[in-house]
């Protein structure tokens, strides 16, 4: 038997061991290494997996592998082009390796992030504001520009947000799911969760077929954060989910950032009570960018962010933001929402102008113009903003800039 074909068998009776759901991480590694590898916990009997297992699981996994049939399944699921990688494989992310529970396998649709680039995680809240929403999209496509594989969950709200921004920007995401990766979750991200198969990848410690549980995910959490060099949190309450993964990245001792927001604003909670605890603040992506690399520079990790040699970065393509906005002006590119207000004529872009992303009035629009409109031209104005989809009408009668 070839090297290649232990290896292929090898994966073929992990993908059986990781699909027995009564068992820990803890528990599959001591199975694996004291028992030679997958392949054999599959032909050892009961007696030997109690030494690791208690009885009733041993008497479980006897009648679940009874039932089982690791070929067939197997090449089942390499037709979806899921594969699953163990920690014994090569491919396996030097940076999940030492975190406290590291899944003893996952299972992949799509690529696996670069080990030698940088991975930054976004995550916030699933119920955005349009604030939340804009400083998403920037972050993202900032990453995605500086080639900074974007983490997250695929999540509606700040999570699919900045991966979008990243895989348009030209860069790469991954997702990482509480439910198998053959599952679009949640259904209304189909079209993310096509991309991400595409461009970038979907990764799960969960075997196909597995459906999407609230238990699930605090130990997909802990993967998204284990994937990455820092933690970005862009709006979060002050009991958010969100701040699990928090915890979790500082226990793995990985960076905190938050996006600060307004001591009045309900969504912003949780970021500001983590600032006051020590996080670090964002206050543009650029300057983020910046000071991910000088830190990743000062830890002797440099090369693998493009700052000497091209280990990710191929050629003529920018190394850092300066480069990049100087590359970006010498193309004669300039910014899609300017381009797209100016073709608004003077009154539309005056008025767009004047919107914040907290909400306003007309009545107060029209006096941060000096009354130079009467209020039905304001709502008006408004309205055709908001088919441009540069404004949103958040409740009757008010209106803020649009997020996207």
């Amino acid at each position: 038997m070839s090297w290649e074909d232990w290896k292929e068998r090898e994966k073929m009776y992990a993908c059986w061991l990781c699909s027995f759901p009564n068992i820990g991480n803890r528990q599959l590694h001591r199975l694996s290494e004291s028992l030679g590898g997958p392949e054999g916990v599959y032909f050892a009997g009961t007696e030997q997996w109690e030494a690791v297992l208690s009885p009733k699981q041993a008497a479980y996994l006897k009648e679940y592998t009874a039932g089982w049939r690791p070929k067939e399944a197997y090449y089942r699921m390499r037709k979806q082009g899921i594969e699953i990688i163990t920690m014994k494989d090569e491919r396996y992310p030097r940076r999940l390796k030492n975190i406290p529970d590291a899944p003893f396998g996952l299972f992949v649709k799509g690529r696996m992030p670069e080990e030698n680039a940088p991975a930054v995680a976004v995550i916030g809240a699933r119920e955005c504001s349009e604030y939340g929403r804009y400083v998403a999209q920037q972050l993202g496509t900032m990453l995605g520009r500086c080639r900074i594989t974007v983490i997250s969950g695929m999540a509606r709200g700040i999570d699919s947000i900045s991966q979008e921004a990243a895989l348009d920007a030209g860069g790469s995401s991954a997702g990482v799911l509480g439910c198998g990766v053959d599952i679009c979750y949640p259904a209304q991200n189909r079209e993310l969760y096509d991309r991400l198969a595409d461009m970038g990848g979907l990764i799960s410690s969960y075997p196909p077929g597995t459906l999407a549980r609230s238990q699930n995910f605090p130990p997909r959490n802990r993967i998204v954060s284990g994937l990455a060099d820092a933690v970005v949190v862009v709006e979060a309450r002050e009991k958010s989910g969100t701040l699990i993964t928090v915890d979790m990245a500082l226990e793995q001792g990985r960076e905190v950032y938050v996006v600060p927001g307004r001591v009045t604003d309900r969504l912003s909670d949780g970021c500001n009570r983590l600032i006051k605890q020590g996080a670090g603040v964002i206050l543009n992506p650029e300057e983020f960018v910046e000071e991910l690399w000088e830190l990743r520079e000062k830890n002797g990790d440099g090369g693998s962010l493009g700052l000497s040699g091209n280990k990710i970065v191929k050629e003529g393509e920018p190394k850092s933001v300066k480069a990049w906005e100087k590359t970006e002006q010498n193309s004669g590119k300039r910014n899609k929402i300017g381009r797209r207000t100016e073709a608004l004529g003077p009154e539309l872009a005056a008025v767009y102008e004047v919107l914040d992303f907290s909400p306003r009035s007309a009545e107060d629009i029209r006096g941060k113009l000096s009354g130079k409109y009467r209020d039905q031209q304001i709502i008006t104005f408004l309205m055709k903003l908001c088919m441009e989809n540069l404004a949103v009408q958040v409740s009757p009668g008010r209106f803020s800039r649009a997020g996207g």
